[in-house]
């Protein structure tokens, strides 16, 4: 607890000094340029990541990235996507997943008896786990493993398609799906290319919406 203490003090003293403006601005209301879903894992610092400023993404998170269908439950990731969409107009939505998940682990491995909130939550990645045992049985397991953190992100995007906020949008031509996959000994990002049908850098793949399939490739591993 000291190291977020002193840190707040740092913040407080100097960083909310320097752009005092910005907060202040801020203050008054929002209009964040983009949803961004990511997982819960520490490792992941979405501004940081995209170099972006306070305000300028509306952040959701929650183990492994899931997005539970529409109807699926009543759940927090259904009313911000929701308020996201409709009240704040955000045009763009990323589902970004992440290397050495595990969440995803989990997923493929099991082991999540002693964790009975854990794996019913991940019960809503049901349909990624199926993609790996019946395209990929026979693979070696971390390519299941990385397979599945791409996958999953494929499926949270299909997901999305669910919600009436996002179908609508989608319909009316205003609303963009991006998948992203960030891979921590690296800092790469690589981005789901509906052309190619598979991740590529993110600097390589034209901004647009994100059509589904085909399967995802192990662009995650050594």
């Amino acid at each position: 607890m000291k190291k977020l203490v002193t840190g707040h003090q740092r913040f407080r003293d100097h960083a909310f000094a320097e752009h005092r403006e910005l907060f202040e601005r801020l203050a008054s209301g929002q209009r964040p340029q983009a949803l961004f879903v990511t997982c819960s894992d520490s490792r992941i610092s979405p501004n940081l990541l995209t170099q972006t400023d306070p305000g300028d993404l509306f952040i959701l998170r929650n183990a492994g990235n899931i997005v539970p269908p529409h109807g699926a439950c009543a759940s927090g990731e259904a009313a911000t996507i929701e308020y996201a969409i409709e009240a704040l107009g955000v045009r763009d939505v990323v589902v970004c997943g992440h290397s050495h998940c595990g969440a995803m682990r989990a997923l493929v491995e099991g082991g999540t008896e002693a964790l009975p909130s854990v794996e019913r939550w991940l019960e809503l990645a049901a349909p990624t786990r199926r993609v790996i045992t019946t395209c990929y049985r026979d693979c070696d397991p971390e390519v299941q493993f990385n397979v599945a953190i791409q996958e999953n992100v494929l499926q949270q995007l299909q997901n999305l398609r669910t919600h009436p906020a996002v179908a609508g949008r989608l319909a009316a031509g205003d609303l963009r799906l991006h998948g992203w996959v960030y891979k921590l000994t690296t800092g790469e990002i690589f981005a789901y290319d509906a052309r190619e049908g598979q991740f590529r850098p993110l600097g390589e793949v034209p901004v647009g919406a994100v059509a589904r399939r085909p399967a995802a490739t192990d662009v995650l591993g050594p």
